[in-house]
């Protein structure tokens, strides 16, 4: 029997936790999980910001919840994720979203090189920083949900979010961005292959630029953001609310026969430059 194609969207009843949440690419899937009927716990390192963000979703009359989360800290992992199952009786979908910019890369937009983004001019604490809560962040986060997801014995849906520099390189962008995404994207298919016997799926979005806080809120300048529109084949930068429909569909029974992809959503820009 075919089970009705909308039907497959729904995630009402169910329960989600997103980390990153307090504002752009996660407070978009924290916002789709709401607004589709699910139970949703906001987690940020910044734990004002996601109360704030919690509030305004009960305000609306969703179910939301907020904690605080560094995701380099596993005992608070731990913790926010027992949490989480207390408040809501279980765990069903899981958005591993938290992330930082790594700064400037080796080549400014402006036709020079940067003085400290180059190999042998790198911080290396920037590569520590990146790669502790880009990649060892998202670990984190999954090994939390599996052991819930396992425990609860009825499977699960996790996302990570990676990125198009997981594919491609970008001088612009700090270099340590590009090893820390494509090691997310690896860690994704590994996590699936281990985790199908479980009936728990992990898939990765995979973002190109989108407008929000992060590198504090660089793309919001109208200049910076026609710079970057010039580079996109669909010929604009996008906005989070474009990702909402994908994170439903990872979210959801829609998707429940992919596990261990990678879905990349950059306007075309993966694909090259042609102008």
């Amino acid at each position: 029997m075919t089970e009705n194609t909308l039907k497959q969207f729904d995630v009402a009843g169910r329960a989600a936790l997103v980390t990153g949440a307090a504002s752009g690419i996660g407070l978009a899937y924290a916002e789709a999980m709401a607004e589709a009927g699910a139970s949703v716990t906001l987690t940020d390192i910044d734990a004002a910001a996601a109360e704030r963000e919690a509030r305004r979703l009960c305000s609306e009359g969703l179910k939301a919840r907020a904690d605080q989360l560094d995701v380099v800290d596993r005992d608070r992992s731990r913790m926010v994720f027992d949490a989480h199952v207390a408040a809501y009786g279980g765990l069903d979908i899981v958005f591993a979203n938290a992330g930082i910019d790594p700064g400037a890369g080796f080549w400014n937009p402006a036709g020079h090189r940067n003085t400290d983004g180059q190999l042998d001019t790198l911080d290396p604490a920037r590569w520590d920083k990146t790669i502790a809560i880009n990649l060892t962040g998202v670990f984190n986060t999954v090994r939390e949900a599996v052991r819930v997801m396992k425990a609860a014995n009825r499977g699960g849906s996790i996302i990570v979010t990676s990125s198009n520099a997981a594919v491609i390189n970008e001088a612009v962008v700090g270099m340590p961005y590009m090893p820390a995404k494509a090691g997310v994207a690896h860690f994704v298919r590994h996590a699936a292959l281990e985790l199908a016997e479980y009936r728990i799926r992990v898939n990765a979005i995979a973002p190109g630029p989108f407008v929000t806080n992060i590198g504090g809120g660089w793309l919001k300048d109208p200049a910076v953001r026609k710079t970057w529109d010039a580079a996109v084949p669909l010929g604009q930068i996008a906005d989070t609310w474009q990702l909402k429909p994908l994170a439903l569909y990872l979210a959801s029974n829609a998707s429940s026969y992919m596990t261990g992809s990678q879905l990349v959503i950059d306007g075309g820009m993966s694909l090259g430059r042609f102008r």
